[in-house]
């Protein structure tokens, strides 16, 4: 992995991609919209809202820390 900090996006989809879990399934499980999951992973939104993070991070089963270090 390089050194550089990985985004939000990147982050997400490397936790999902881990589990198994597609885009669709985990807009569902966090109860995001799927085009908000694909926006962030794109990085079309690279700061997406502390809710949407919070949801995010609940239905991946890690810490929002996890996510946003």
């Amino acid at each position: 992995m390089s050194k550089e900090k990985q985004t939000i996006g990147e982050t997400i989809k490397k936790y999902r991609q881990e589990r198994g879990i597609s885009q669709d399934k985990l807009s569902k499980l966090a109860d995001v919209a799927f085009h908000t999951v694909v926006k962030i992973e794109s990085g079309d939104t690279p700061n997406p809202t502390i809710d949407t993070i919070k949801k995010i991070s609940a239905a991946l089963g890690v810490s929002i820390d996890d996510l946003t270090k």
